[in-house]
Order: C-alpha cells, then structure tokens, then sequence
C-alpha cells in the first residue's frame, strides 16, 4: 500500500506531477542546463517582483541582471510570515514550517503545495538511489520528538505513515543501545536515517560488541546521516560497524536537500529545484574549487521567495561541477562556528574539534565531545568517557591545539555523564557564546 504517497495527495501536496516535472528535467541536455536554469531564475524572480510586496521592496532598482538582485540574509526575514507572503497565498493553503536557528534566530517560512510536493519527489529520488522506497522501506530514524502530547502524537502518526521506526536519542546509555540492538534484531530495517552524532555513537558501541550491524539485521541497505558535521574517520567507522554504505545528506528546512551523496562516491548538489552560489564576501563568485559563501535560489517556491539567499553555510563546489552537476567538494562551517581568538585571529570552531577529536580517540574510550568558546581565550571541552582524561593527556590536547592556534589559550576539561544537546536532538559540536 503507498500510504506515504496517499498521505501527500490528501494533504493536496501534487506529488504525481512533481514526479512528472523532475523526470522532464532530468532529460535535458548538459548543453542546454544552463539556458534551463536561466530560464527558471528569470521565471521565479519575475513571478515574486508581480506578486510580492516583500521582495518588490528589497529589489529597488528593478531586475536588470542576476547579479544586479540583492543577496538575501536571514536578518531579512525578521518581520510576520504574512508580510512575505505572494499574492493568493495564506498559512492557511501553504506549507509553513521555522528554521533551526542555527545560524541566529530562527525564521518562519512557507512554500506552496507544489513546491513542498516537489520537494518531496527529489527526496525519494535520491533516497530510491540505494533502492529505498518511502512507501514500504521500514526506516530506523534518530532524531527527536517533541515532548507535549499533542505534537508527539503527530509525529507518530507521520512515522507511521512513512513506515518510520523511531529511536530516542535522549537516552544513550548502555542500556539503552542494548535495547536498540534488540530492536534492528526483530525489525526488518532496509536504512538508518538521522543524526550523524547519534548514529555514530550507536556504531561505537557495535565496536565494543564486536558486532557489524548489517549481520543482525541482514535487510539493511544503507545509512543515510544529516544535520551535523560527518567527518572521514566517523565514515569509516560508520561503514565497518554498520556493513552499509554512508551517505552524506546536507540540506535546509528552508530549501529540502542541498547535496546527497551519489552512488559514485560524489556530494552532488540540487540542480533542479535550487540554483546554488558560492560567493565571496564582496558577493562576487568564487571559481569552482575555491571556499565561499553559500547562496541558494528555490526555483518553484511561489508563496514566499528564497531568491540569492545566504543560508548561512560556507563551502565549496568541486572544479568537475557543471550546470546540471554540481558537486559539492567541501562544507566548511556556518556563520557562527567560527571562534575570534585574543590576537584578533579568527578560526574556524571545527578546527577545535578536529584537532581534540583526534588526540581524545586515540586514549581509546572517548565517546562524545563539545567544545564552547566561553572568553575570547578560554575552551571548556564537555566529553561523555568511561575513565577521566588524565592530566598529562589534557596537557598534551592544549599544547596541539596552540600549535595549530595561537599560545596563551585556555582549556577547562569536563567530565559529563551526557552531553546537552538542542530541543530537537542535535549536537552542535562547537559552540561560541562570544560576540564575533
């Protein structure tokens, strides 16, 4: 039974014809992507410029060009929802969802039926990649659920729906990894879908076991990890506990999936529903390979316009990119992981967790961690372990990290039984509470 499919067409999400509308796009030619994408920007910009006030005002001196439009940040969108909303649209027939906050505070958003329903269709492209099918793929899901009564049970009945089994993520404890073992032995499980850190933490405990995931439950086809930072030794570990193959999803609530690892190894980037920039910070382009600011254009959203609009990330496209095949070579950070240091120094907050994750994994019982940048020169590192780092070990993490930073920086080391993590679930690795 396609009850996901069905659940889409009676909330009126169009899911039929997006499907058609992404196959058509995926015939047309390398040659002419570019005059397709053009066509498409010069569509959705004259759509907003007749239907919404909102993005009338911001472009002020017309549409003469593509680079003449303003870039668009979130500090832009902090005014009611009902304010940037096009002509003929309402909260009340369109999709409505917030951002994470994240990157500063949280914005309320809306897209049309179709635009959510084509959304929707890239998504099970994709996924249907590595042979899942939304409609009867049982899905092993980290992520989190909200604790009042009536949106908890909302989001059961959605994972119903969409053939969903979901795991807590607020309790990682032993016992309960014991119990989730129990259930990928009973579950007929095809994929794991989640949060990176959550996953990765079950895989750590599959190490001690000694166990490989994909010899319990023999059904699974692969993982899929998004929302937080993959990095390469985690993917190893992913793949040798799990026997899957990883795949790296990185997208906005805002725009849907960004870039999704192919079958051939590649990050490749949403060409038919987004059109992707890397900027410099003179919002000019960057040639393919070098790092910039990330700037995306939703191609269908006709209730609210994302139209060159900086979401917040840094990155760079590969040099092998093309119009209809850009991949993503790097992601490098948000807006606000970066950690201004006492010499005026600013460096990026993953340095810091780079560096100390190496250094702790090597001690071998390591199994979280999160640096917060509480003064310009001071670090506390939360870490969840079985034993307390030793002295020598957290002298031996401060002089590395000064090495590849600046001398005179301070570390507080702190032991905790788990680490805090946002209302949805989330670790965010580095964190600074010092105004850049």
């Amino acid at each position: 039974m396609r009850l996901f499919d069905i659940s889409l067409f009676l909330k009126r999400f169009p899911i039929k014809r997006a499907k058609e509308e992404l196959l058509e796009i995926s015939e047309i030619k390398e040659a002419d992507y570019e005059a397709f994408l053009n066509s498409k920007k010069a569509e959705i910009v004259n759509y907003h410029l007749k239907n919404n006030s909102f993005y009338r005002n911001k472009v002020k001196d017309g549409f003469s060009t593509w680079e003449s439009l303003p870039i668009l940040k979130k500090v832009d969108y902090q005014i009611p929802l009902k304010e940037r909303l096009s002509k003929g649209f309402s909260e009340k027939n369109s999709y409505t969802n917030k951002t994470s906050g994240s990157s500063g505070n949280p914005i309320r958003f809306a897209k049309d039926k179709y635009s959510h329903a084509i959304t929707w269709a890239y998504h099970m492209e994709r996924f249907g990649w590595y042979g899942i099918n939304f409609n009867s793929s049982l899905q092993a899901r980290y992520y989190g659920i909200p604790l009042d009564t009536v949106e908890n049970k909302t989001v059961r009945l959605k994972d119903f729906l969409a053939k969903r089994y979901r795991f807590s993520i607020n309790d990682l404890s032993e016992k309960a990894l014991d119990e989730m073992l129990k259930v990928y032995k009973q579950k007929p499980f095809e994929y794991i879908n989640g949060y990176t850190s959550s996953i990765v933490l079950f895989a750590k405990y599959l190490r001690e076991k000694n166990i490989v995931l994909k010899n319990i439950c023999p059904t699974l086809k692969v993982c899929i990890v998004t929302s937080e930072m993959l990095f390469e030794a985690d993917k190893i570990l992913l793949e040798n506990r799990l026997g899957v193959p990883i795949v790296n999803e990185y997208g906005c609530s805002e725009a849907g999936v960004i870039a999704f690892t192919n079958p051939h190894g590649e990050w490749e980037v949403d060409s038919k529903t987004l059109f992707i920039e890397i900027l410099d910070e003179n919002d000019q382009p960057v040639p393919l390979g070098e790092e910039g600011r990330i700037v995306i254009t939703s191609l269908h959203n006709k209730a609210h316009p994302f139209i060159r609009y900086e979401i917040g990330d840094y990155g760079a496209l590969s040099e092998e990119s093309t119009f209809k095949k850009p991949i993503l070579k790097k992601l490098t950070g948000r807006t606000n992981d970066f950690a201004t240091l006492p010499s005026g120094k600013k460096a990026a907050g993953m340095t810091f967790y780079v560096i100390t994750k190496k250094i702790m994994e090597e001690s071998g019982n390591i199994q979280e961690f999160k640096v917060i940048q509480t003064k310009i020169d001071t670090f506390e590192i939360n870490y969840v372990s079985k034993e307390e780092l030793t002295e020598e070990k957290k002298q031996s993490i401060t002089e590395t990290i000064e090495q590849f930073l600046e001398p005179g920086l301070t570390f507080n080391f702190h032991r905790k039984a788990q680490l805090d993590r946002s209302a949805s679930g989330k670790l965010k690795q580095f964190v600074s509470l010092v105004e850049n």
